[in-house]
């Protein structure tokens, strides 16, 4: 291991299991949600269909689990990014999985969004740090979350 990842491990570490803080609120739109029907061409009609939508028990269109968990990028990039000392010599990151997704309750249309991060856990790997945070996908004014996942990353360090 570099000892630049050795420091950024030491920083990391430091903040494991603590709660990272919430990103800012970000509206999903029906375009959104046609978009992404179109390039997974999942058309199903509770996503699409904002007519026959209205007699499901949403009442309204819903946004594919799918399409939030890929907002998650997103929806990260808004959090507090913490100690710089995470970031110093970072060659690039790279999305590694995910240990365990659930999606809790659908996103309407219109709904606003936003994601809670804990850092749930930190590892060595060469030059590399892995990181494990559990993203929470808030859905505003709902007391259940859209999403729940463990998101896999690895921080590679020069």
């Amino acid at each position: 291991m570099s000892d630049t990842a050795q420091r950024a491990f030491e920083v990391w570490k430091q903040d494991e299991g603590k709660d990272e803080g919430c990103g800012e609120w970000f509206q999903i739109d029906q375009s959104r949600i046609d978009q992404f029907a179109d390039v997974t061409e999942d058309h199903q009609f509770i996503h699409i269909d904002p007519e026959r939508a209205k007699s499901t028990p949403f009442g309204t269109t819903i946004a594919h689990g799918f399409l939030t968990l890929s907002m998650l990028t997103k929806l990260a990039a808004s959090l507090p990014q913490g100690p710089p000392g995470r970031y110093e010599g970072v060659v690039m990151g790279i999305n590694y999985g995910f240990d365990r997704v659930r999606f809790v309750s659908p996103v309407t249309v219109g709904s606003r969004i936003r994601v809670q991060s804990t850092l749930k856990s930190v590892e060595q790997k060469g030059n590399a740090v892995q990181i494990t945070r559990t993203m929470t996908v808030e859905i505003e004014g709902s007391d259940k979350p859209a999403l729940v996942a463990d998101w896999v990353s690895r921080v590679v360090y020069g």
